[in-house]
């Protein structure tokens, strides 16, 4: 900022900074008339342990909310704010313009791709399988395994699709059972006898099951990338995408992007 020699217009301008500096808002990147930045509205829940939950402090925390603060961090002409809801409600949000970034490991298909845009560079990546009790000694390779049996899945998650479009072609022959509040009950459900199986990224079992009640069992289902979701045809959406795009390539060139992954999925899932 030029320097300003009029001693009243100085001090009137050390007013004015010390008043826009307590409000919390971060200057615009290259900004030099003071632009407040841009309040972004992150989507996400609060119950998926070790990615979107409340610690025993009541602090939400995980792998999507502490990338997306790191991302924050460097983004200076935005600010991002989480908006907690229950996984099922992210994406109408979205599409509602309540929040303007769906972050929960979303994975891309083709039936989110009709409706959203999603960026372009992974944060991280996964296999689905189909999960069982560990004493299952069932020989499940494939879907075709599951017909006539219960299978427990999240409401509009990537699995959930994978389910839906197999009983399309199959005459709804596998009984879906959808997730009513706890997205992290598989363990109880199947154990329990209560259903067969449910079909999860296999990165993330050690985390829902670390005493390894459950297991995963035959080839992957589908290998997907793990994006953010944003509104389709929206010029300032299309911005703040190609904007997390840049600074998730610079996290994974830095290692930092590594590191959240290692701290909070207990392996490097970022390539």
């Amino acid at each position: 900022m030029k320097k300003i020699t009029v001693v009243a217009l100085t001090l009137a301008l050390a007013i004015f900074a010390s008043a826009c500096g307590s409000n919390g808002n971060k200057p615009a990147s290259g900004s030099a008339d003071g632009e407040t930045a841009k309040k972004v509205i992150v989507g996400t829940a609060n119950d998926f342990e070790q990615v979107a939950f409340l610690d025993d402090k009541g602090n939400l925390t995980g792998f999507d909310v502490e990338l997306i603060r790191e991302i924050d961090k460097r983004l200076e002409q935005y600010e991002f704010e989480f908006q907690t809801l229950e996984f099922s409600n992210i994406l109408l949000s979205l599409e509602t313009k309540k929040v303007d970034i769906a972050a929960h490991l979303f994975e891309k298909n083709p039936e989110r791709a009709e409706k959203f845009d999603f960026n372009q560079e992974p944060y991280a990546y996964w296999r689905n399988k189909i999960i069982v009790a560990s004493d299952n000694a069932d020989p499940i390779q494939t879907l075709d395994d599951l017909k006539g049996k219960k299978v427990l899945i999240g409401p509009t998650s990537a699995q959930a699709q994978i389910l839906e479009n197999y009983n399309k072609e199959n005459d709804n022959a596998i009984e879906i059972v959808y997730q009513q509040n706890d997205a992290n009950d598989e363990v109880l459900q199947i154990t329990s006898g209560r259903v067969y199986a449910t079909l999860g990224a296999d990165f993330l079992l050690p985390i829902k099951d670390p005493q390894g009640k459950l297991k995963t069992v035959g080839e992957p289902l589908n290998e997907g990338n793990i994006l953010y979701v944003f509104r389709k045809n929206d010029p300032e959406s299309k911005k703040l995408s190609d904007a997390v795009d840049a600074t998730i390539k610079e996290l994974k060139a830095d290692g930092t992007l590594k590191k959240i992954s290692e701290q909070w999925l207990g392996q490097d899932f970022s390539k």
